[in-house]
């Protein structure tokens, strides 16, 4: 007689190989088992991968597009420049704001010279310190206006849309182009109000990205339910980037109370009314057949949980299920 043990899903099993009376070269694997309160099984739920940040930008001035540097699927930096408008227009203004600045600078000096010497009134000083700070104020709203002739990336991305040709007149509200997020992806997923107790805020749960796995962390749930839906979005972030408008599915456990004992397929057989039968040996030391029914709760990959007759200790026997009857010898 051989014995070996292992471990068989949360079950602590031991096989013990026997002979049949019958036969003497034919060995049956038996396993000891032992009951569960509970059992988990997997439930898929789809959802979407869609970038943490998604963004159609525009210039803030109206213009002609002069020049567009990038098209779609280029990536890009943050700051980066992606387009700019023809800014022939801006820079005279900008050089006349500038002389006008410089000019003003020059009679406010002489006029401070003046006054100190009591050449001029303090009003005529006055003047002339306001039209200075007038100029000032000029040359920073040309400079304000040069920087939104230029179009920069708001983060790291990629170029999802290009909407515009250079040579485009455009208006402050014409988007340029549309910018993803290319560092950091979230899933959406909506999952069913049953199931919302199961997920816990910062927990990681997995997921199946194609054919990867995954660890997302549970970021957030929306406060209402979707119109017409008795489900809840919840959000869920990564740490690696994966492509976003990728489907994916979360992976969630949930865990059933009820007590039962997992079994390999191979210990079962079909019996009536949806029931199964499982074989056993007795525990008299008469090494006798005995047939036990069964429920089967719930498969997973190559295993049954059930629930019956089965109690601690029961000695199950594996395979060759065709060749034994109810009350034979072993």
């Amino acid at each position: 007689m051989t014995i070996y043990k292992h471990f068989c899903k949360t079950l602590f099993l031991v096989g013990i190989s026997l002979s049949f009376s019958l036969y003497a070269d034919q060995q049956l694997e038996v396993l000891e088992v032992k009951t569960s309160q509970s059992y988990e099984i997997s439930k898929n739920l789809p959802g979407e991968l869609l970038p943490f940040q998604q963004s159609k930008i525009a210039f803030e001035i109206t213009g002609r597009i002069s020049s567009i540097y990038v098209d779609i699927g280029d990536r890009v930096k943050k700051d980066e420049v992606l387009a700019k408008l023809d800014d022939s227009e801006v820079n005279a203004n900008l050089e006349q704001a500038v002389a006008r600045l410089d000019l003003a600078n020059q009679v406010l000096n002489r006029f401070e010279d003046l006054r100190k010497k009591g050449f001029i009134s303090i009003q005529d000083f006055d003047k002339a310190k306001s039209e200075y700070l007038v100029a000032k104020s000029q040359v920073k709203f040309f400079e304000v206006k040069k920087s939104q002739t230029i179009l920069r990336a708001p983060y790291d991305g990629f170029i999802q849309n290009r909407f515009v040709d250079e040579g485009t007149v455009i208006n402050g509200s014409n988007p340029i182009l549309e910018i993803l997020d290319a560092n950091k992806v979230e899933a959406h997923v909506s999952i069913p109000e049953n199931l919302v107790n199961n997920l816990e805020v910062s927990n990681d749960y997995v997921f199946e990205i194609g054919q990867e796995k995954a660890k997302g962390k549970f970021k957030r749930l929306a406060p209402m339910s979707a119109s017409g839906s008795n489900s809840r979005l919840a959000i869920f972030e990564f740490s690696d980037f994966f492509i976003p408008g990728s489907v994916i599915d979360l992976i969630i456990k949930i865990k059933k109370s009820e007590q039962g004992i997992w079994l390999p397929i191979n210990s079962l057989s079909q019996s009536e009314q949806g029931l199964w039968s499982v074989y056993t040996v007795s525990d008299d030391g008469s090494n006798r057949v005995e047939k036990d029914l069964v429920r089967i709760l719930h498969f997973e990959n190559n295993y049954a949980y059930v629930s019956g007759t089965l109690k601690d200790g029961d000695l199950v026997i594996l395979g060759g299920l065709s060749k034994i009857i109810e009350g034979q010898t072993l």
